[in-house]
């Protein structure tokens, strides 16, 4: 996203990567570690369902103020997911916010951004919603499934995030810039919103 949250990359979850006059079709991973989905590391493929992957650790960046995974972070320092699974699990998911936004925030409307993103963020690709739903769900057109913190946490804590994508080349920047601009709720709602419809067209 430029600094007017206009959106200005798509599949931003895999990209392809080859030498002038070889073969178009072999594909390499790359991209930016915390936005790629657990399942490419298996098969290598880009999906509607790794979109959506990529863009619940948006999601969770904007409204957290912080990077899905930061590598130059301690050991023991856990992911972003992880990290707002934990607050979730403590009743007390809205205390993951920025903390720029200081007070200036709906509880609601960033409860529900964050739930999203970890909803968009699952491990299982067919537990994920399409970005039909994602548009429905922010535009309060349908409410979001009923999941508890408890099963997400079960199913994340079943990958292996720490090696799981150590051959991938980290190329893409992050989306960290569009976070730096967020300053209140309604930014933040405006800016998932529009970015979704962007992956949805």
């Amino acid at each position: 996203m430029d600094s007017e949250f206009n959106g200005r990359l798509g599949d931003f979850g895999l990209a392809r990567l080859y030498d002038h006059g070889t073969n178009p079709q072999t594909t390499h991973i790359v991209g930016t570690l915390g936005y790629l989905a657990p399942e490419l590391s298996m098969t290598g493929k880009a999906t509607t369902q790794t979109d959506v992957y990529a863009f619940g650790a948006f999601l969770l960046e904007v409204a957290c103020g912080r990077r899905p995974m930061d590598v130059h972070a301690p050991e023991d320092t856990p992911n972003l997911v992880t990290y707002v699974l934990e607050c979730w699990k403590m009743d007390a998911i809205a205390e993951a916010t920025d903390p720029k936004l200081g007070d200036d925030y709906s509880v609601k409307e960033v409860e529900l951004v964050l739930m999203l993103g970890l909803l968009c963020s699952h491990p299982d690709p067919m537990a994920r919603p399409s970005m039909k739903q994602v548009m429905q769900f922010l535009e309060g057109d349908a409410p979001l499934p009923m999941t508890t913190a408890g099963s997400l946490i079960s199913s994340v804590s079943k990958q292996r995030y720490d090696r799981m994508f150590d051959d991938f080349i980290t190329s893409y920047p992050s989306f960290s810039d569009a976070s730096r601009h967020v300053t209140d709720s309604a930014t933040l709602f405006s800016t998932a919103a529009d970015f979704a419809m962007q992956l949805d067209a």
